[in-house]
């Protein structure tokens, strides 16, 4: 039992750190697709630079979490394999798609066209795992997916098709797009380009803002639609959603006096906390 405990532990942790660089990467992407104006050349240009050295290293937490499913709770990552099979194919396809698109693009200098359809194809790869990955988590979340007697259940549609699930994935998404904007806020103060800096940091408000909506409407739905989380929340978790409003309020602060640094820790520990409740 011990042993089971520790390695949920680990799983989890291992979870909140993808979130937290990974999301980033899917967050730079995000942003990659909102790029326009006068500056929208440096702004990929920032996004850029900052997904290119770190992008692949972060998608091996993916791996890490897999094969420590799989070892630790074989029949749980069974039961997770087979019910969610159509959302984690969809995900596995964005992070595919995404990363390999990335690759041609940050390689194809000469023919801009070829560049500019690879680039959004990147950025549209990107919003395709954090959301089918923030719909099967809800699915999880709601307690639709029954093992009668043991059994493997096949394939399901309704949990991460629900209302409930569509928001938990657009939530995943403003997580994304909320670190991304934070750590580029912080890419672009380095670089002394205060209006990069300006624009990142206004991006990080918005998404911030996105999240605190959608967490609203995610508690409404919460209820009729994911009642062991609502309960779970209510009775015994409720200190841990204040502690997460406060974080958030804690970000928001640090972004408005431009203490980046501490707005970085703060979305992390933000990041952590939402996935922790």
């Amino acid at each position: 039992m011990i042993l089971d405990y520790a390695a949920v532990t680990l799983l989890w942790l291992s979870i909140i750190v993808y979130a937290s660089l990974g999301g980033a990467d899917f967050g730079g992407g995000i942003w990659y697709l909102f790029t326009f104006g006068r500056r929208g050349k440096d702004q990929k240009s920032l996004i850029s630079s900052a997904i290119g050295p770190v992008w692949e290293a972060n998608n091996v937490w993916v791996i890490f979490l897999i094969v420590g499913l799989y070892t630790a709770f074989p029949f749980v990552s069974a039961v997770l394999a087979t019910a969610l099979f159509v959302p984690f194919t969809l995900a596995l396809i964005g992070i595919v798609l995404r990363g390999a698109s990335f690759a041609f693009e940050s390689h194809v200098s000469n023919a801009l066209t070829v560049r500019e359809v690879w680039g959004q194809t990147f950025s549209t790869a990107s919003i395709i795992a954090p959301f089918f990955f923030g719909t099967a988590a809800a699915a999880v979340a709601s307690g639709q997916i029954q093992v009668p007697h043991g059994k493997i259940p096949v394939t399901v549609w309704s949990p991460w098709l629900s209302p409930f699930a569509i928001v938990i994935g657009l939530l995943a998404l403003a997580v994304c797009a909320s670190l991304a904007a934070v750590y580029l806020t912080v890419e672009a103060k380095r670089r002394k380009d205060e209006e990069l800096e300006m624009s990142f940091r206004t991006r990080a408000f918005i998404a911030l803002g996105v999240i605190a909506v959608l967490g609203v409407v995610a508690l409404f739905l919460a209820p009729s639609e994911a009642a062991p989380l609502w309960n779970g929340l209510i009775h015994q978790a409720l200190w841990a959603v204040i502690v997460t409003v406060l974080i958030g309020f804690a970000v928001v602060g640090a972004l408005f006096f431009k203490r980046y640094p501490i707005a970085r820790i703060l979305i992390i520990l933000e990041v952590g906390a939402i996935l922790g409740t």
